[in-house]
């Protein structure tokens, strides 16, 4: 292990209050899972308005800075150019941000809203549902949910490689708040364990999604041991990805990943309902566009509806939660990209993908309910890790794509674990661009106990709520991240030449 890992308590204060927060969370899963519930209603009912709003401010913030003159300030020396190819790139940020869980979603969201609709006096399951329903799964996976990454990523990317800074939550805050060292240290710590218990809760749902693929198409039962035996596979195999480094491991497997995902996309587009989900997407887009502004702002004062509690607020306060995590790998592998590149990129290409995905296999999902007399909304209300795998009953090749299907889950799971323990690493290394392979393997062995931990203990809601309570205060520290980014590039000489 590298010196200055010893020497920093970050790496030892995470590791202890991730290890006891597991302990409690086994020893008394029912309490731990009351109390964490607890704190997080009282973060969303009372602090709703204030993730909704934050969250529209860091779209019209990243949107004005991309349009703006700041926007041919590239991160790196104006000279530099961008380390990976599009294509690779684009691949790492789908993988790290949010790929598994559009592999989970993409039919369980829009067909839960179908089945339960956003609006009170609308009728479920009918073609009014069905359009609202692809309208708000478009939002929830669009562009609001990657600005809260954009805004990690964007500054931690221009202190890195343009000001050769450490690339810490800490360091971004610096120009606003000082340069406090217990401030920093407490900001830092709680970076690390909301990225480990996001991440973990994450492997344990994905892992149980696995499980049930596994049943769907062999039969193999919903167990412990089946589900214990799929995380030691997953640790070992990104165990051995990581010590491979950034430029071999996660730029191979991000590529296997969006190759994939295009892959199935290209073929229930083929397979399935294909004018349908055309036309889903394009009425999708519309009604996306349409209704951004209500639906980024939307609340239910009058007639105390959770519905926008339990989805839009969860989402914005589950985003803020990865934020640490998923901004510092975004700027980890932005060296060399404009500020308009980066924006375009994280902020368009991504969530167009997720659209289209939505599109494909929801869209597809609600065809069959409305017009074959299926019943997956009932299926994924019942269980939503089945929900993708009964869409694929009704299209060719049904266990030839649940197989795929599940060794894309397999694969972007190793791929954010990953990013993860590079990410942790280098958050417990000050900032080190190179931490240290058994910091690695530490940081990737606790999420992979703490996943398997939760699972046995049956508490994983508890810690996924758990996590983010840390929400509330990233919220605030990202609002002070916009601040001190602006500060900082008032003072930045703008390039005249051409990007």
């Amino acid at each position: 292990m590298e010196k200055h890992t010893y020497k920093n308590p970050v790496f030892f204060v995470s590791a202890i209050i991730v290890s006891l927060l597991v302990i409690i969370g086994a020893i008394m899963p029912e309490k731990f899972g009351e109390v964490a519930g607890e704190l997080f209603n009282f973060t969303t009912i009372n602090f709703g308005w204030f993730y909704l709003l934050a969250v529209f401010i860091f779209v019209l913030f990243l949107a004005g800075l991309a349009i703006s003159k700041y926007g041919k300030v590239r991160l790196g020396s104006q000279d530099s150019r961008p380390e990976y190819p599009f294509f690779t790139w684009i691949g790492m940020l789908f993988s790290a941000g949010f790929g598994a869980g559009l592999v989970f979603w993409g039919v369980a969201e829009p067909m839960s809203h179908f089945f339960e609709t956003p609006f009170l006096g609308l009728e479920a399951q009918t073609e009014e549902s069905a359009r609202i329903a692809m309208g708000y799964a478009f939002f929830h996976w669009g562009v609001s949910q990657w600005s809260v990454f954009a805004v990690v990523g964007l500054i931690i990317a221009f202190l890195q490689f343009k000001k050769e800074k450490k690339g810490l939550i800490s360091t971004a805050i610096q120009p606003v708040v000082g340069g406090n060292r217990a401030l920093s240290g407490t900001i830092d710590t709680l970076a690390v364990i909301a990225t480990v218990m996001g991440v973990a809760t994450s492997l344990g749902l994905g892992i149980s999604q696995m499980n049930g693929g596994l049943k769907s198409v062999f039969d193999v039962p919903n167990s412990i041991w089946i589900q214990m035996a799929i995380a030691g596979v997953m640790l070992v195999t990104y165990l051995l990805s990581s010590s491979t480094g950034l430029n071999r491991g996660i730029k191979w497997l991000s590529n296997l990943n969006l190759g994939l995902c295009l892959l199935l996309l290209v073929f229930v587009f083929v397979a399935g309902p294909t004018v349908f989900i055309l036309n889903t997407f394009v009425l999708g887009l519309g009604d996306y566009i349409t209704n951004f502004v209500q639906y980024s702002l939307r609340l239910t004062p009058y007639n105390g509806e959770t519905w926008v509690r339990e989805w839009t607020v969860f989402y914005w306060a589950w985003s803020t939660a990865w934020s640490p995590f998923v901004g510092a790998f975004v700027a980890r592998v932005s060296r060399g990209r404009t500020i308009r590149e980066f924006v375009f990129g994280v902020l368009v290409v991504p969530p167009l993908i997720a659209c289209l995905w939505i599109a494909a296999f929801g869209g597809t999902a609600i065809y069959s309910d409305l017009f074959n007399g299926t019943q997956i909304a009932e299926a994924v209300n019942a269980d939503m890790t089945v929900a993708l795998f009964e869409t694929f009953t009704d299209l060719p090749m049904p266990i030839v794509l649940s197989l795929l299907s599940i060794f894309l889950i397999f694969t972007f799971l190793v791929t954010s674990a990953d990013s993860a323990t590079y990410i942790l690493g280098s958050m417990t290394s000050k900032g080190s661009l190179n931490p240290a392979l058994v910091v690695k393997i530490i940081w990737g062995v606790l999420i992979t106990a703490i996943a398997v931990v939760l699972l046995l203990a049956g508490g994983l809601d508890a810690l996924q709520t758990a996590s983010l309570v840390s929400a509330l205060p990233f919220t605030i520290i990202l609002l002070i991240i916009v601040a001190a980014f602006l500060k900082m590039l008032k003072k930045e000489q703008i390039p005249k030449n051409k990007e």
